[in-house]
């Protein structure tokens, strides 16, 4: 499932072809994502216009004019592309610059915007574990999907005071704790493995150990926040990681996964000069978790 990285380097994406655009015609070729499209789903956005896309967590949040969220979420094979127009072809609309040539209506094209300017936007997925929802305005801090998710993890609240006090008196491990979205959101599987190298930690070690006794940091916890925010930005920077159905909106592949340390390396050297141990593999809640045992503690 895309995490962070890849959402972020979606929303980017997206951004030059959609805010400050209306949206003047939605094509809906099917009732339902993950869940049933909301009610007069086309005409509640056309004839609105996109004002800003933020990232929350891993969701995109598209703030219309009258006031109401899009929602969207890429679940396990969501992805967009961008196409231009005849008229606007040769404008850059993705952080690579690079267009794509419209091709004709694909099987799992389920939803696509036509943008004032020409463009259209397509979401394709294959398995429909993604959704799109509507909010309105006064449900931003209430809704379900919302309410519950802690900070963002590139934002300034994630400090390791901020860290040692939520991990404080904690029984959880320290892998589990980090996945937590109620804590920070928007961390998965892939960049909690590739922190917990960086930071030099155990992802079996107790949570409350990057906390004292009275709930203050340790140099475990500024170590690890410094771990979480390198590896997110080194991640976004690489546009994401292609695993297997994630794409930019111009279809090209992320290629941090040629960089990974720790992740679905198990068998191999660890890259850390002057280590010399080899890359394990063990299973924590039903997930995959790489590390190795010499270098993280």
């Amino acid at each position: 499932m895309p995490e962070l990285p890849e959402v972020e380097t979606v929303r980017r994406g997206l951004v030059p072809a959609m805010v400050g655009h209306a949206i003047k015609h939605v094509e809906q070729r099917r009732p339902d994502l993950r869940f049933p499209l909301p009610e007069n789903f086309a005409g509640r956005l056309e004839g609105r216009t996109i004002e800003s896309l933020e990232r929350r967590g891993k969701y995109l949040l598209a703030h219309l004019s009258d006031g109401a969220l899009l929602l969207m979420h890429l679940g396990m094979t969501g992805s967009f592309l961008i196409s231009q127009s005849e008229k606007a072809r040769g404008k850059k609309i993705s952080r690579s610059g690079k267009l794509v040539v419209p091709t004709s209506r694909g099987t799992h094209d389920h939803v696509v915007f036509h943008m004032s300017d020409g463009a259209t936007v397509t979401y394709n997925d294959p398995r429909r574990f993604g959704f799109m929802l509507l909010v309105e305005p006064e449900e931003r801090d209430t809704h379900p999907m919302l309410r519950q998710l802690g900070i963002e993890p590139l934002g300034e609240e994630l400090t390791a005071a901020h860290l040692a006090a939520k991990a404080h008196g904690k029984r959880t491990d320290l892998k589990a704790f980090l996945l937590d979205q109620r804590i920070i959101a928007g961390l998965g599987n892939i960049y909690v493995c590739e922190a917990l190298y960086r930071a030099h930690l155990l992802p079996t070690r107790g949570a409350a150990s990057i906390a004292t006794a009275t709930g203050k940091p340790t140099a475990k916890a500024e170590a690890l926040v410094t771990a979480i925010r390198d590896v997110l930005n080194d991640a976004i920077g690489a546009g994401g990681s292609s695993l297997r159905d994630y794409r930019h909106t111009d279809g090209k592949l992320g290629y941090f996964q040629h960089r990974f340390a720790v992740y679905n390396r198990a068998g191999k050297k660890c890259p850390r000069e002057g280590c010399g141990g080899t890359i394990e593999r063990l299973v924590q809640s039903g997930r995959s978790t790489f590390y190795c045992p010499r270098c993280q503690r």
